[in-house]
C-alpha cells in the first residue's frame, strides 16, 4: 500500500459549516502539514484544484524544498493550459524535485466553474480535449518533436528540450466514472484513481477499466481518495464523524444539492446517490460513511472505526487491485498524526523514516513510543 495525505489549499477545519476552528490555506500552515506528512512517513500528498484553491504547481514547487520524500500530486487542466505549457510545467518540477512529482489530470465537472475559467464545452466534449491534450502531452516526453491536428487542439513542432527525472514521464493519475472517462484512463493513464464507493462499486469500476485498458494492449494501477476517522475505539470514531457535522442542517444539505445537480460529473452524481440528501442513513457500506458529501464535492466518504476494523476495510479495496489511498481528515493536520499513529501499525506498508526512540504524548492518554520504521 502507498498512503497518501491531502494539502488543503482552500481552508481547513474542525467541523463542516461551522466558523469556529476554520483555518486559512497559509504557506505556513501547508508547510506544517507537509512536513508533518514527510516525517509521519506517508509516501506523498494530493494538492486540490479548483477556483477556490492555490495554484497547485505553486504550492508545490515552494513546499518540495523542504520536504525530503514526499511526492506531490498536481493537477494539470486540458482546457485551461496548452499540454505543451503543461509539459514543461511537469518537466521542471520533476527535476528541481528529484523525482517527486506526480501529475492528475481533471478534465472538470462543474459548468458553471469551468464557465468562469473560459471553458465552454459540455461533458465529452471536455473528454475528447483531454484525450488529445494527453496524446500530446505524452508525446512531448517521448518523441524527438510533436505535430498533431485534432478536433481541439494542434501542435506544429512541439518539442520538450529538458529530461525528466522519472521516465518516460512523471506518472498520470487520472478519475472519472462515466464511459467517457473510462476511455481516456484506457489509453493513457498509469494510475486510475475511484472516490470512495463501496467495494462491490470499487470492484465493477476497476473491472471495466482493466478490459478497457487490455483492448489497448496496456495495464493500469488503481488508487483511491477517501476521508478517514479513526479512533481507538469504534465508539470514539463513530462519535468524531457526528460531531464532525452536528452544525449541517437541512438548509444547507439544501443548498449543497443544488450545487450538485447541475454539475455533470459522473462521479459526483455516484457521491450524491450514497446518501441523497439524507442524514439518517449515512453508513452506505460497513464503516464507509457518507458525511462530507453531504455538502462537499468530490471525495464524499470516509472510513469510521477502530485501527484494525479500518485496516480491515482498506485491505479488502487492496483485494481488490487498490494499491494507493489518498486519505484526508479534518483538521488535516492533527489527523495526519493520529491517522498515521493509529492505523499505519496496522497496514503493509513500507515507511521510509527512522525516529528517535522518544516519548510523544497521545491526544487519547497515556504515552506513546513509536517503533522504529523500515
Amino acid at each position: 500500500m502507498e498512503i497518501f495525505w491531502f494539502i488543503p489549499t482552500n481552508g481547513d477545519f474542525r467541523q463542516l459549516n461551522a466558523s469556529e476552528g476554520t483555518r486559512s490555506a497559509t504557506f505556513n500552515y501547508c508547510k506544517q502539514i507537509a512536513q508533518a506528512v514527510d516525517d509521519l512517513g506517508y509516501t506523498g500528498v494530493l494538492i486540490p484544484t479548483g477556483k477556490t484553491c492555490e495554484e497547485g504547481f505553486i504550492v508545490a514547487s515552494t513546499l518540495v524544498p523542504l520536504t525530503q520524500n514526499l511526492k506531490y500530486l498536481v493537477a494539470v487542466r486540458p482546457g485551461l493550459m496548452s499540454p505543451s505549457i503543461a509539459a514543461r510545467m511537469s518537466a521542471t518540477l520533476d527535476r528541481f524535485s528529484n523525482g517527486r512529482l506526480l501529475i492528475n489530470v481533471v478534465a472538470g465537472g462543474d459548468p458553471v466553474e469551468l464557465a468562469g475559467e473560459g471553458v465552454f464545452l459540455n461533458h465529452d466534449e471536455r473528454y475528447e480535449l483531454t484525450d488529445e491534450f494527453l496524446t500530446i502531452w505524452r508525446q512531448l516526453f517521448t518523441e524527438q518533436e510533436v505535430n498533431l491536428e485534432g478536433n481541439y487542439l494542434k501542435i506544429e513542432g512541439g518539442q520538450l528540450p529538458y529530461p525528466t527525472v522519472q521516465k518516460p514521464y512523471p506518472p498520470l493519475y487520472f478519475g472519472g466514472s462515466s464511459p467517457a472517462a473510462l476511455d481516456v484512463a484506457a489509453e493513457h493513464v498509469d494510475v486510475y484513481l475511484t472516490w470512495g464507493e463501496s467495494p462491490t462499486q470499487v470492484e465493477k469500476k476497476i473491472n471495466k477499466v482493466r478490459k478497457l485498458a487490455a483492448k489497448q494492449g496496456r495495464k493500469v494501477k488503481f488508487g483511491i481518495r477517501l476521508h478517514v476517522i479513526v479512533r481507538p475505539t469504534e465508539e470514539e470514531a463513530w462519535e468524531a464523524a457526528n460531531k464532525l457535522i452536528e452544525h449541517v442542517d437541512d438548509e444547507t444539505i439544501a443548498q449543497a444539492q443544488k450545487i450538485f445537480n447541475r454539475m455533470d460529473s459522473e462521479g459526483q452524481r455516484l457521491m450524491t446517490n450514497l446518501h441523497k440528501g439524507d442524514k439518517s442513513k449515512l453508513e452506505v457500506s460497513p464503516n464507509l460513511w457518507a458525511g462530507v458529501g453531504l455538502v462537499r464535492t468530490g471525495a464524499g466518504t470516509a472510513l469510521v472505526g477502530d485501527p484494525a476494523t479500518v485496516a480491515a476495510r482498506m485491505k479488502e479495496y487492496a483485494d481488490l487491485g487498490i494499491e494507493t489511498f489518498i486519505l484526508s481528515g479534518y483538521p488535516h493536520l492533527e489527523e495526519a498524526y493520529t491517522t498515521a499513529e493509529l492505523l499505519f501499525p496496522k497496514l503493509p506498508i513500507e515507511r521510509k523514516h527512522t525516529f528517535n526512540q522518544r516519548v510523544f504524548l497521545s491526544p487519547f492518554g497515556g504515552d506513546v513510543k513509536p517503533s522504529v520504521n523500515k
